[in-house]
């Protein structure tokens, strides 16, 4: 049975500080799962660790919290054991785009079936404001006092470059948008990202929702082309080239190729978890009893 709204609450009350994004993300991803007509145990979520590495205690679906940065390699080999199953993984812009990156990179470039939505708030939030690879030039953190001096971390535009099939970007002032653009990611069939704006309304002083709703606008009101892989880069590149006077949010790219499962001949005709066991594993368990 169809997962409702009703199923994903829980009873436990979200710790995040009053007026954060995740709030919203979570409102949004919860609207999204109770309309793709999926049942709970069909459903996992997998996080890594910062204030994000929360959401899955806060949805009542499957759920595993790993280490910081390693919620990709978590997700894709659930994908692998169990093909039948919808997964997403969750992680901040410091677990996703910093420690995390190396699983980032080859994850997408193999375009496992799966979605990874990255809560970037261009700051270290659960540490207490440290920059973060998304933070901008300029802003003042308590690891850079004078300010940033590092070009920020560009997950969109590398996204496009290294193999994703799904590349979108939200903002958690806007949780309908948002839920729409999550509902897409988790409906593709292949490596989705959704970066999604998510203020820091604690050590983020800077990227404020006020901030974000004086410079962002939305793809699909500029009559943007997702399959248009040029104009995606073009678009992913905006922000920067406009001093973040103008900052897109939406669907920047997608495209339909076979993803890694497809190409696996051993999990073709059925999940691997429904395979019989074809070894005979007696003598190894005799060495340790």
């Amino acid at each position: 049975m169809a997962a409702t709204i009703n199923d994903l609450n829980v009873k436990e009350k979200p710790q995040w500080c009053p007026g954060c994004g995740n709030y919203g993300l979570l409102t949004a991803l919860k609207g999204a799962l109770a309309e793709i007509g999926k049942p709970q145990h069909e459903i996992v979520i997998v996080t890594g660790i910062g204030c994000s590495g929360k959401t899955n205690h806060y949805i009542n679906t499957y759920g595993f919290e790993g280490l910081h940065g390693r919620p990709l390699p978590v997700a894709s080999a659930i994908r692998l054991a169990n093909t039948r199953l919808t997964v997403i993984a969750e992680g901040g812009d410091g677990d996703g785009y910093g420690i995390g990156m190396g699983h980032f990179m080859h994850i997408m470039r193999r375009n496992y079936d799966l979605t990874y939505i990255v809560h970037n708030n261009q700051i270290y939030g659960l540490t207490t404001g440290q920059a973060s690879p998304t933070s901008l030039i300029g802003m003042k953190t308590k690891t850079t006092p004078e300010g940033v001096i590092e070009m920020p971390f560009n997950p969109i535009l590398t996204a496009i470059n290294g193999g994703a099939t799904y590349v979108a970007r939200g903002f958690t002032g806007d949780p309908a948008h948002l839920k729409q653009l999550l509902k897409g990611a988790i409906e593709h069939k292949g490596f989705a990202l959704v970066d999604v704006f998510q203020p820091c309304v604690t050590f983020n002083k800077h990227n404020t929702y006020e901030w974000f709703r004086e410079r962002i606008y939305k793809l699909e009101d500029a009559n943007h082309d997702p399959r248009n892989k040029e104009k995606a880069r073009e678009k992913a590149e905006e922000d920067v080239k406009t001093d973040y006077r103008k900052v897109p949010i939406g669907l920047f790219y997608k495209e339909e190729k076979p993803t890694y499962e497809d190409l696996l001949p051993q999990i073709k005709d059925k999940p691997l978890v429904e395979h019989e066991l074809q070894i005979d594993l007696s003598k190894a368990y005799g060495e340790f009893v």
